[in-house]
């Protein structure tokens, strides 16, 4: 039975992981931070088939709340083998240009507090876990629409790459997650395309590169490619064109 911890529990994507988990009758911890959307996502997965559920309503941001929390999702679950960290916003690169105040609160929610849990958990996880942390595809390269967050995320990124090297070696899986665009509430004021998913269909892909104990996972696949076109693109040309 995998004993599963998700951080950002109540988000389309982690919510569509929690039945996956759900369905192979695992046990679960949620966290987030509407204590009531929690208890109706705890309710469904049980219903799901979920051996047992618990929930702890904690905002990301309060670093000096996160050990506490995870002594709670350690004493309510046992030893946790899955843990899976989704939380995130999409911020307004805009306003953030114009308030420092409001660009280093959101680098706080998208990067800092992600590395602060990362740290944390990596003192309690044993060999044979896995961890997995959804970064995105803007942290590959700094793009002017959403650079902010494309920051955060590169920080994110880096980190994991190198968390992941130090506990491959203690047997502890690292999977940093790069979704492109994911239809979610979160988006819904983005016009849809051919390159737009399901959190449904990234979802499957999350639990999948777990299982299979992957370093990196580009959802969908493609992404791979797109980014490495732009990343790729000289600098001396990227400042001339908009993405």
């Amino acid at each position: 039975m995998q004993k599963v911890l998700i951080i950002g529990a109540t988000s389309a994507i982690a919510e569509a992981v929690a039945r996956l988990y759900a369905a192979r009758a695992s046990t679960i911890f949620l966290v987030g931070r509407n204590a009531n959307r929690l208890d109706a996502i705890a309710a469904d997965l049980r219903v799901r088939g979920a051996h047992q559920v618990d929930a702890y309503a904690l905002d990301v941001n309060d670093l000096a709340g996160h050990a506490a929390m995870l002594d709670a999702a350690w004493a309510a679950s046992g030893c946790i083998d899955t843990v899976l960290i989704a939380h995130g916003t999409l911020p307004d690169q805009a306003a953030c240009d114009q308030s420092v105040d409001l660009a280093m609160r959101e680098f706080i929610t998208n990067g800092t507090s992600t590395i602060a849990l990362c740290t944390a958990l990596a003192q309690r996880l044993a060999a044979g876990s896995n961890l997995a942390v959804i970064s995105s595809v803007a942290g590959d390269r700094g793009r002017a629409s959403n650079y902010l967050y494309g920051s955060a995320k590169a920080a994110v990124t880096a980190f994991l790459s190198g968390q992941g090297q130090r506990l491959g070696k203690l047997g502890i899986n690292v999977l940093t997650i790069k979704p492109g665009f994911v239809d979610t509430p979160m988006t819904q004021a983005f016009k849809k395309g051919a390159l737009w998913a399901s959190a449904d269909k990234v979802a499957q892909g999350i639990v999948r590169a777990s299982d299979r104990r992957r370093a990196v996972a580009y959802l969908p696949g493609f992404w791979w490619a797109i980014m490495m076109v732009i990343k790729n693109i000289p600098e001396v040309v990227f400042r001339r064109i908009s993405l």
